[in-house]
């Protein structure tokens, strides 16, 4: 098979690759390829680059105990060998990472899906973080139902009297107001056109009174949150 043509088909098998859903004889064969294509490690790259801070808002989950009877079958260790213990210490952020709790899992194979006809493609997605680059929110535009998905890590946590609200940050520096998140957890807006235009220089969230920003031009409160679309 020659794939150096077939953008769409590297595209794929990249973000495959890169989230582990490519395995067997294929995963082989790519990894053949990657040793000399020196664009197709770029787009590894890439990839790995985008989830990196999606992997943040998986949340630590502590693997049940037949997960690692599993792995002792596997690897024909017998349960009386103590070595392989310490794969035990710290699990719980490995597992946050493999999980990725529908967030840069759900971006990733709606990518795949919509390449298989069974799911519309996200044509943009932005990670939002904080100053300390931690990623805080993941916001995705489905132009085909004219919607935008916004999904909010667990341990984000807002007063009872304030509202996250979602800006667009056009480059001349002009915010335009994509709305409140109702319950401050994940929601689903109406997609404004203007909030994926070639103009839009970032997102951010703002911390709101209820109801949202008195000024309907732009935040009154501090921005908590941003990040730039990365185009699927």
């Amino acid at each position: 098979m020659n794939i150096r043509n077939n953008a769409v088909l590297r595209e794929r098998l990249a973000a495959e690759y890169t989230l582990g859903t490519l395995r067997g004889p294929a995963r082989r064969r790519f990894e053949t390829w990657l040793r000399g294509d020196a664009d197709l490690r770029v787009l590894v790259a890439t990839w790995q680059g985008r989830l990196a801070g999606l992997a943040e808002m998986g949340q630590p989950v502590t693997p049940p105990a037949r997960v690692w009877t599993g792995i002792e079958r596997r690897l024909q260790l017998s349960p009386a060998a103590p070595w392989w213990q310490f794969w035990r210490l710290g699990a719980a952020r490995p597992w946050a990472g493999m999980a990725l709790g529908a967030g840069a899992a759900a971006v990733v194979l709606a990518v795949l899906l919509a390449g298989r006809g069974e799911a519309p493609l996200p044509r943009q997605v932005a990670a939002l973080a904080d100053e300390q680059a931690r990623t805080a929110l993941v916001v995705s535009a489905d132009p085909a139902r004219k919607r935008l998905h916004v999904r909010v890590a667990q341990d984000v946590h807002v007063p009872d009297d304030r509202t996250l609200q979602l800006w667009a940050i056009a480059r001349d520096g002009k915010p335009r107001s994509l709305g409140i998140l109702p319950d401050n957890r994940s929601a689903e807006l109406a997609l404004d056109q203007r909030a994926i235009g070639p103009d839009v220089m970032l997102l951010a969230i703002s911390l709101e009174p209820k109801g949202g920003s008195p000024n309907p031009d732009a935040p009154t409160g501090p921005v908590l949150y941003k990040g730039s679309w990365t185009r699927l």
